[in-house]
C-alpha cells in the first residue's frame, strides 16, 4: 500500500486406469428433501442452494489474517489478542506494508519512519502466541539482504523455537517506481522485475539453508489491476511475467494485495465477483510456469480492503465487504487473507447510513481524533472486525468449503460442511434498507427439523449475537445490511460415509478432449472413488473408477472443468469431496488451421492484442472469419485494424479485411490482425478460435 501521513503511522496509499474403460456419465447428485418448516411461510423473494458434494477446499489454520504494523502502539495490547481469538484470526502479518521494506529486525529499527515502543518481533511473537496464530513475516526487500533474512530465520526459529513458517520477500516491490509510481523503498540499483527475481532466488536459497522447512513467497500484481500488464521500458515482459519465469521452481507461495477501490458500500460489495477471475488468472501463471510444481505452490492475499485510500472504512458496508471478499478468496483458493489493518488511524469523517465513518483502514479503534472528531476508545470493534468473526463463526481450521449460491442479486451466501457433520451458511443481505426472506435448499445434505444455531450481525446489533429462534433450517428473515451464520444439524438417522475424502486431485495427462486424472486414496473400505463436476451448485457425474485414476472423455476443446472426487463406501454412502481440481483442456493438435493470440502491451484495465490466422488445409480460402469467446464478461474490444470485428455478449466474431481475405493452402500464407481490448477485472485468454467454423490448434 502506498504511504499514508497519519499521526503514529502509516497506511500503505475418464477410462479409468484401474480395471476397466470408463463411459462418461452425466448424473446429478440427487437432491436431499429439506426438513419441513414447523409453520407455512410467506413466499420468499430468494433462494439460496448449498451442494454439500462440491467441495470449493478445506479452511485452513491460517485462513483468516490481519496485518499489524510496528508504527503501532496498540499491537500488542491484551485486549487486542483476546479479539482476535475470538474472531477466529489465525494469521497475523507483519512488520506492517511498506514498512517491510525499511525495517531491521535485529534492533526494531525503519530509517525514515516511526516505530512504536514495545512493537519489536519477540513481543510481536507474543501476540501471536497469546492467539493461536501463525506469522507472516515480511523479510526486507528494500534496503535489505537475504544474509538479513537468513539470520531472521535464524533467529527465530533455531534460537527462539517460534517455528515462523510463511516468509514474503519483501512488500509491494512494482511500486518501487519501475511502473512510474514509487511508494516502496528499494535501494537497489536495478529496479526491473528481473532484478526482483534474481534477489528472490537468492533470498530462498540463504533462508531455507537456515531452516528448509520455511515456506518463501513472492510478491505479484493482482491480474486486472495496476500495475498488472504493464511493461517498462526496456523489459522483456511485465512484472508477474518475468518473476515467475525465474522463481517459479523456488518459491512455495505467491503474495497478492486486492483494493478493488470502487467506491466503497454497494461498488466494494459488486466488485467481489471480479475476484474469482483474478485469482484464477494467477494459478493460471502458475500453472504455465511451475508446471507440475504449481500444485505445490500457495496463493496469499497478504492485504485486503475496500479502499486503498480514503472511503467509507468502518461502517457497516466494509463490514459486509470484509466477510464477502475474504470468504470468496479463501473459496478460489486462497490459502490465507490478510485484513489491512487492525489499527490504522483516522481518516476523513463522513457519515454512512446513520453512522459516523472514521475513515480507518483497521479493524480496530486506535482512538485518534479528526479535529473535534475522534474514535471510540483504543480497540472498539469497528465494522470489519465483525465481517471478520462472522467467517471464524462459519467455519473452523479443517472444515470443508461448498459451492453455495443465491437465486438474486442482492443476497449471496456461503457453506462449509463441519466436521461433526453439520452444515453452516453464511447469508449477507446487501440491500442497505430492505429485508430479503431465503429459502434455503440441500444437495447432497438431509437437513434435520432442529432449529438451526443462529449468529447475526444487523443494524441495532451490538456485534455478532445469538439469535437463535430467528430462523429454520430452511428459511430465514435477513434484516438490511446484514450478516447471518446458520448451522444446521443433520437429519437424525442420517448414515454418514465410513470412508474419509479422497486426497487432492491431479491431471496427469490433458488433450483437447480428454483428462487422465490420478488422486491419494481415501481412508476406508473403499467400493469406488466418482469424479463430479461442479455446474454452479449442481454436479455432474463424469466417471467412476474402482483405483486411484481415471480417464474423462468426449470433452470439449479448450473447455474448463472443476472437479471433485468423491469416494462411495460399500455400504453406498458418499464421502466428503475432495479439494477441487480446475483444468482446461487443449485444442486438436490435428487441426486444419492454426492460431496465434498474444497481448502485446497493458495497463491493468485495458490491452493490445496481436492474432495471426494460418489456414493448414489443402484448399485455398478467399475470405474467412475467425470467432472467440471472451472467458470474462469484463472483457471486450475497443477498436481493431486488419479486420472487421462485431460483438455479442462475450462472442467475437473477426472478418477478413479488404487486404488479407486470401489464406493460402498448407501454411502458404497467414493472416494477421490485432484490437485494442478493454477488461474490468482479470484478463484471461480466449481459449478457443474457429476459422470458418473450424476448432484450430492455439499457438504460442
Amino acid at each position: 500500500m502506498l504511504f499514508r501521513r497519519r499521526s503514529a503511522g502509516l497506511r500503505r496509499p475418464l477410462a479409468a486406469t484401474a480395471s476397466a474403460a470408463l463411459a462418461v456419465l452425466a448424473a446429478a447428485l440427487p437432491l436431499s428433501a429439506p426438513a419441513a418448516a414447523a409453520d407455512p411461510a410467506p413466499a420468499a423473494d430468494t433462494t439460496v442452494t448449498v451442494n454439500a458434494a462440491a467441495g470449493l477446499g478445506t479452511v485452513g489454520q491460517a485462513a483468516l489474517g490481519a496485518n499489524t504494523a510496528i508504527w503501532d502502539s496498540h499491537m500488542n495490547d491484551p485486549q487486542v489478542a483476546s479479539l482476535y481469538r475470538d474472531a477466529g484470526i489465525g494469521a497475523l502479518r507483519y512488520p506492517g506494508g511498506s514498512y517491510a521494506d525499511i525495517y531491521h529486525w535485529i534492533d526494531n529499527s525503519a530509517p525514515g519512519g516511526y516505530v512504536a515502543p514495545g512493537t519489536g518481533f519477540d513481543a510481536f511473537m507474543g501476540t501471536v502466541q497469546a492467539t493461536g496464530a501463525q506469522p507472516i513475516l515480511i523479510a526486507n526487500y528494500g534496503s535489505g539482504t537475504a544474509q538479513e533474512a537468513a539470520d531472521w530465520v535464524r533467529y527465530a526459529n533455531v534460537t527462539k523455537g517460534y517455528g515462523a513458517k510463511y516468509w514474503e520477500i519483501g512488500n509491494e516491490i512494482y511500486g518501487n517506481g519501475v511502473y512510474g509510481s514509487g511508494w516502496e523503498n528499494d535501494t537497489h540499483a536495478d529496479k526491473t522485475p528481473d532484478q526482483y527475481a534474481r534477489e528472490v532466488k537468492a533470498y530462498a536459497a540463504a533462508m531455507k539453508a537456515v531452516d528448509p522447512t520455511v515456506k518463501i513467497g513472492a510478491v505479484l500484481t493482482m491480474p486486472g489491476n495496476w500495475p498488472d500488464g504493464i511493461v517498462a521500458g526496456g523489459d522483456s515482459g511485465d512484472w508477474n511475467h518475468t518473476v515467475l519465469a525465474a522463481v517459479a521452481h523456488d518459491v512455495d507461495f505467491v503474495s497478492v494485495h486486492w483494493y478493488p477501490n470502487a467506491g466503497g458500500g454497494d461498488g466494494a460489495l459488486a466488485a467481489v465477483r471480479q475476484l474469482p477471475g483474478e485469482l484464477r488468472e494467477v494459478r493460471n501463471l502458475l500453472d504455465r510456469y511451475a508446471g507440475a510444481d504449481s500444485a505445490k505452490i500457495g496463493i496469499a492475499m497478504t492485504e485486503v480492503n475496500s479502499e486503498s485510500g480514503n472511503g467509507a472504512l468502518t461502517s457497516r458496508p466494509n463490514g459486509l465487504f470484509a466477510a464477502e471478499a475474504m470468504s470468496t478468496a479463501l473459496e478460489n483458493g486462497v490459502f490465507t487473507v490478510d485484513w489491512w489493518d487492525t489499527h490504522n488511524g483516522v481518516g476523513p469523517i463522513t457519515t454512512v447510513g446513520d453512522e459516523t465513518d472514521y475513515g480507518d483502514m483497521g479493524m480496530l479503534s486506535s482512538g485518534a481524533c479528526n479535529g473535534s472528531v475522534c474514535e471510540p476508545a483504543v480497540n472498539t470493534p469497528f465494522a470489519p472486525y465483525y465481517g471478520i468473526k462472522a467467517l471464524g463463526a462459519l467455519s473452523d481450521p479443517g472444515d470443508t468449503m461448498v459451492a453455495s449460491a443465491a437465486s438474486g442479486p442482492e443476497v449471496s451466501s456461503h457453506a462449509v460442511l463441519r466436521a461433526d457433520g453439520d452444515l453452516s451458511v453464511l447469508l449477507l443481505n446487501k440491500n442497505a434498507t430492505a429485508a430479503r426472506t431465503v429459502d434455503l435448499r440441500y444437495l447432497g445434505f438431509t437437513a434435520g427439523a432442529a432449529a438451526p444455531a443462529v449468529q447475526r450481525w444487523a443494524p441495532g446489533d451490538t456485534g455478532l449475537v445469538d439469535a437463535t429462534g430467528t430462523a429454520t433450517a430452511t428459511s430465514a428473515t435477513l434484516a438490511p445490511y446484514s450478516l447471518t451464520v446458520l448451522t444446521v444439524h443433520p437429519a437424525a438417522g442420517t448414515d454418514s460415509a465410513t470412508v474419509g475424502a479422497p486426497g487432492t486431485p491431479r491431471t496427469t495427462a490433458v488433450d483437447a478432449a480428454t483428462a487422465t486424472l490420478s488422486w491419494p486414496a481415501a481412508t476406508g473400505a473403499v467400493d469406488r472413488y466418482e469424479v463430479y463436476e461442479q455446474l454452479g451448485t449442481t454436479v455432474q457425474l463424469l466417471g467412476s473408477s474402482t483405483g486411484t485414476s481415471a480417464t474423462l472423455y468426449n470433452l470439449p476443446p479448450g473447455s474448463r472443468h472443476t472437479i471433485n472426487v468423491l469416494a462411495r463406501d460399500q455400504a453406498g454412502h458418499l464421502s466428503r469431496p475432495s479439494v477441487p481440481l480446475t483444468f482446461t483442456t487443449g485444442t486438436p493438435a490435428t487441426s486444419t488451421c492454426t492460431v496465434s493470440y498474444q497481448v502485446t502491451s497493458g495497463w491493468g484495465n485495458g490491452f493490445v492484442a496481436d492474432v495471426v490466422v494460418n489456414n493448414l488445409g489443402p484448399a485455398d480460402l478467399n475470405g474467412w472469419t475467425v470467432d472467440f469467446d471472451w472467458p470474462s464478461t469484463g472483457q471486450s474490444v475497443s477498436s481493431w485494424w486488419n479486420a472487421d470485428i462485431t460483438s455479442t455478449g462475450q462472442h467475437v466474431r473477426v472478418t477478413n479485411g479488404q487486404y488479407n481475405a486470401h489464406l493460402a493452402p498448407n501454411g502458404g500464407s497467414s493472416a494477421e490482425f490485432g484490437f485494442v481490448g478493454a477488461n474490468n477485472g482479470a484478463n484471461p485468454s480466449p481459449t478457443v478460435f474457429r476459422l470458418n467454423g473450424t476448432v484450430c490448434r492455439t499457438v504460442s
